[in-house]
């Protein structure tokens, strides 16, 4: 039996001083840039999904129809900062990617990131559904301990910040 699929990724990533902004925290528009970049990489690493082949092979891909974003801390130039990535929701033809990014021990939190996705055709762009192999895919992925509420953002950053200052409280 295989091992099961690694839900919750997660890399490090430097701030470097061209991504920032005068006061030397990462630009809000960079935000963006490090989490859909280290979900690419997650989905190659971990899954071996190239999005790109994908997008070839099966005639379709996922673009974002919806983000919402809270910036929380500053990312500084020359921190290094932990990326998490995870699905904590799917149906047959849209997706839900939670992004953290968390100071480098992983106790601070500094944004969140819903991405909302639909699968598309490409070309036309309408809506098509995941591919059953694509569906087992995403059922092994899907964080189901997260209970999604699409009007739940708020809420959800709220949760993060409580369980993760009671981390920093039990290691002190």
């Amino acid at each position: 039996m295989a091992a099961p699929l690694l839900k919750t990724p997660e890399t490090l990533h430097r701030v470097r001083f061209q991504e920032c902004d005068m006061l030397g925290h990462l630009n809000n528009a960079r935000y963006l840039d490090y989490f859909l970049n280290a979900r690419e990489e997650h989905a190659l690493q971990h899954y071996a999904l190239n999005l790109g082949a994908l997008a070839q092979e099966a005639r379709a891909t996922w673009v974002i129809t919806k983000h919402q974003l809270a910036y929380l801390r500053p990312a500084n130039h020359g921190e290094q900062v932990r990326i998490r990535t995870q699905i904590i929701h799917f149906d047959n033809s849209n997706l839900v990617v939670e992004m953290l990014m968390l100071s480098e021990d992983g106790l601070r939190l500094k944004a969140v990131l819903w991405s909302e996705m639909a699968f598309v055709k490409v070309p036309g762009g309408t809506r098509t559904e995941h591919s059953d192999a694509l569906m087992d895919l995403l059922e092994q992925l899907d964080v189901e301990e997260i209970d999604y509420d699409p009007d739940g953002f708020d809420e959800r950053v709220k949760r993060l910040r409580k369980e993760l200052k009671r981390e920093r409280q039990e290691q002190d």
